[in-house]
């Protein structure tokens, strides 16, 4: 027993002198370590909360460190701070284990002022350890923006690219009323919020002004990658059956759940909807749907959609210099990129109640390429659907309904899938280089979106090429 307890007691003797080596430095030699120098939100909403940003604080030395302050070195509330999990605005006697770390999580919320261009608001968060003070800078770019909230427009309206406008739930056009947005504007819709179009919407934005439809959310998702090739983050923009004369020009419309849809009217001698120069992408189902209505596109791009990237049932159109595309990251791709319904004869004979009339439809010096299988239907046969001088996936050969169209080939775009990088302009060396018929090439698409002269002939899809651009 006397051996049991002197080992007991040599044990113990041991396990304190370990805990004493193991103490608190005070040397002003140790000091910390930091993930980042610059704590950046880079545009901020005013009024608007912010995603939460992340600051690692290591502590390098063998011994614990004391913490004995943090705070910001200003007082004004702009921004908020979480220290391994505890709010608050100043810390005390923060303990950092040898060789461990703790996380500061910091969000930023800017007051509202009057000014249009975007403003630099800075502060520092100052640790003081062992005597020695330390900051890290913290900043963000307060941007001053109008709020839509439950709107319903009644009468003529415009936005202007003044500041940017964030739809909270929704904005609604009626019967009777026109919105017009100007070159430049940013649209931007918090989660779940989307447009409903009764009256008529004009978007007309110009070269190197697009108008930007996307979500709210501006803080990147991956290092240097942009938050907005996310799918899903507002619901998209529906056209109701009441509404003629919509155009979109210059327009990036993205990440939504169901894209652009244009609901059925029956009536195909009036333009429901024209696309000029436009990119609609990033969709949880189809960056276009349409069904039974007059819908046109011109020098346009669709891509990246789980569902189809572009259908169409029924109604009459006219896809010139677009091109279809879909590299969607984030699921199974469910349907061909381009899925046209109610174009057959047997799709009349399956469905005799069914008065509208069989589509009526024009592709021309385009592009249909990508993850997914090309088009629904192989053989258009007795129908009004033609394809004229398009590059497809699919292996083929012309007849009465694809005329000097390029089978099989890979166009070459610049995007690169792995990287996140999404630019359907070509490579010098593509098969859709010169591919088109400049008969095709009418004054809406004679000049694509970056303002480039289609030359004759014309390259296929959206862009034309243009040797100096070929390493950008």
């Amino acid at each position: 027993m006397r051996s049991f307890l002197y080992c007991m007691i040599l044990i113990l003797g041991i396990v304190a002198n370990g805990c004493i080596s193991d103490g608190f430095t005070n040397s002003p030699s140790d000091i910390l370590s930091f993930s980042t120098d610059t704590v950046s939100f880079d545009t901020v909403f005013t009024g608007v909360g912010t995603p939460t940003a992340r600051l690692k604080v290591y502590n390098r030395a063998k011994k614990s460190v004391n913490i004995s302050s943090i705070s910001f070195s200003k007082d004004d509330g702009t921004f908020q701070m979480n220290v391994d999990g505890v709010s608050g605005k100043r810390f005390s006697d923060v303990e950092i284990r040898g060789g461990d770390s703790i996380f500061v999580f910091i969000e930023c919320l800017i007051p509202e002022g009057s000014s249009a261009t975007p403003s630099l608001v800075e502060d520092k968060v100052v640790f003081v350890t062992n005597g020695v003070s330390q900051d890290v800078l913290v900043e963000a770019w307060g941007q001053n923006v109008t709020r839509l909230k439950g709107v319903n427009i009644k009468e003529d309206m415009r936005l202007t690219a003044d500041r940017p406008y964030i739809v909270f739930d929704s904005l609604t056009v009626e019967q009777g009323a026109t919105l017009r947005i100007d070159p430049g504007v940013q649209l931007l819709f918090h989660d779940k919020a989307s447009m409903r179009v009764r009256g008529k919407i004009e978007a007309i934005g110009e070269v190197g002004r697009m108008i930007d439809m996307r979500g709210d959310r501006l803080d990147n998702v991956l290092p240097n990658v942009g938050y907005d090739i996310l799918a899903g983050q507002w619901k998209g923009i529906t056209i109701e059956a009441e509404s003629f004369d919509n155009r979109l020009e210059y327009v990036d419309m993205r990440s939504t759940e169901h894209g652009l849809v244009v609901d059925s009217c029956g009536n195909l001698e009036r333009s429901k909807l024209l696309i000029v120069n436009s990119w609609l992408h990033n969709s949880q189902e189809s960056a276009l749907k349409s069904e039974y209505a007059k819908v046109d596109a011109y020098g346009s791009v669709f891509s990246e959609s789980a569902g189809a990237t572009v259908s169409l049932k029924g109604g009459s159109h006219e896809f010139v210099q677009c091109t279809l595309a879909n590299y969607y990251l984030f699921s199974a791709i469910s349907s061909p990129i381009l899925s046209l319904y109610h174009c057959l004869p047997a799709d009349k004979e399956e469905d005799p109640m069914n008065d509208n009339p069989l589509m009526r439809a024009n592709f021309e010096n385009g592009i249909i390429y990508g993850l997914a299988k090309d088009l629904n239907i192989g053989d258009f046969a007795d129908s009004d659907v033609y394809m004229r001088n398009m590059l497809l996936k699919s292996n083929g050969e012309d007849d009465e309904h694809f005329i000097d169209c390029v089978w099989g080939e890979d166009p070459l775009f610049k995007t690169d899938r792995p990287s996140y990088y999404f630019n359907y302009r070509v490579q010098e060396d593509s098969p859709a280089i010169g591919a088109g018929n400049y008969g095709y090439v009418v004054p809406l698409c004679e000049r694509d979106m970056d303002g480039n002269l289609r030359q004759n002939p014309p390259t296929l899809g959206a862009y034309c090429y243009v040797e100096e651009e070929k390493d950008k």
